[in-house]
């Protein structure tokens, strides 16, 4: 099968298909927790205006968690993944999360937890400790409500206001200590999100990775784990080495999360993933070899899923949602490729050309011949010949 696709200096190549497509198993048990960060799927026929108030297909984002579940997959909701802060406010993630905790109590065995932030203040409107932790409180409060779990995100208003790193300890030790469940801990870095440039009160590593661990030895019992999204394995590595027994690394490098996952012999990370809504079944078929302690079978399925995750996540990283939309949409799971507030616009076509090949070569292309009918679509609406 072959398709004309574009490439980067604007010529065309005649790209033949070559990857079997990987099923997924499920069913499979897996060693390592695994969250799938989950997209929503936007309404294109909403009437609201998709730059003020996000237009949501409900059912075919409660469908995409079904299909996560089957899979074997927790789900991380109302993450950066779902567009928080990037035209999903707060007010629309209160309606996800809430259907989303419903739908999971239908499906033995589902697992989620939900995105608890400070969105609902913009970072020009704080002004002080307090307004952050009062907005961090609404949300723990709403999630907490449903009877949910919480992952602690990073709040940009927070780093408007804290001078150093004691404010980020009395933010954090303030939240934790009133939390009724174990909470997950979320460290984003400014590749992903410009706004949180500093956090932790510092512009180094070193003194920032401090004061998180410090924080988390505070409140241990009410850790679950923190996910680190730097992109770096080095970072990571020295995190993990220095968690107290009983937390979990949950890995957010969505460039080397085959390695972190596989660990090193003595640890290893878990994962909250971004990328594992894309790759979902092949991230499926290789966490269960690595069940079964074949660790070659796992990098041989997983390994050639990393070049397409560094495409969808290269840089400017935050835009990287366009990606995983994009492949949901070749795979089926929804019938067109738009997102909440024309996000789809934020890549050009070169890269969602070369995604679509990356894709082929990892196994990810379920249907090979609706995939192709429809990157022949995008192309045509590009003005590719």
């Amino acid at each position: 099968m072959q398709i004309n696709l574009p490439l980067q200096n604007g010529s065309v190549e005649a790209y033949r298909l070559a990857g079997t497509p990987v099923a997924g198993l499920p069913g499979a048990e897996f060693n390592r927790v695994a969250y799938a960060a989950a997209h929503v799927v936007a309404d294109p026929f909403g009437t609201n205006d998709p730059w003020s108030v996000a237009a949501v297909d409900w059912d075919r984002t409660m469908a995409f968690r079904h299909h996560l579940w089957r899979l074997g997959f927790r789900i991380a909701e109302a993450m950066d993944t779902s567009q928080r802060g990037m035209g999903f406010d707060w007010g629309s993630a209160k309606e996800l999360i809430r259907r989303s905790i419903a739908e999971a109590r239908t499906v033995p065995g589902a697992d989620l937890a939900s995105g608890a932030g400070t969105d609902q203040l913009a970072p020009g409107d704080a002004r002080s400790l307090d307004d952050v932790i009062r907005a961090y409180e609404e949300q723990f409060e709403f999630i907490e409500g449903q009877g949910g779990k919480t992952i602690m995100m990073a709040s940009r208003a927070l780093a408007a206001v804290a001078r150093g790193p004691d404010d980020y300890a009395s933010v954090y030790d303030r939240i934790l200590s009133q939390a009724s469940n174990k909470v997950v801990l979320h460290w984003l870095g400014d590749m992903f999100d410009p706004a949180l440039k500093g956090y932790w009160g510092s512009g180094y590593f070193g003194p920032a990775l401090d004061t998180v661990v410090a924080i988390i030895e505070r409140h241990k019992d009410k850790v679950e784990g923190i996910k680190i999204s730097l992109l770096e394995t080095e970072k990571e590595v020295a995190l993990r080495d220095r968690l107290p027994d009983g937390v979990m690394m949950f890995t957010g490098d969505d460039f080397n999360y085959a390695e972190l996952i596989a660990g090193d012999g003595q640890r290893h990370s878990h994962a909250l993933l971004g990328i594992f809504d894309a790759i979902a079944p092949v991230a499926n078929a290789a966490l269960a070899k690595l069940a079964q302690g074949d660790e070659a079978g796992f990098h041989a399925l997983l390994g050639p899923t990393v070049p397409l995750s560094r495409k969808i996540f290269e840089a400017p990283t935050q835009y990287y949602k366009a990606g995983v939309v994009f492949l949901a949409w070749l795979n089926g799971h929804q019938d067109h490729f738009q997102m909440v507030g024309g996000m789809q616009s934020a890549r050009p076509i070169a890269h969602y050309a070369e995604i679509f090949r990356l894709a082929d070569v990892a196994g990810l292309l379920a249907d090979p011949d609706k995939a192709v009918q429809r990157m022949k679509a995008l192309c045509a609406a590009a003005g590719v010949a």
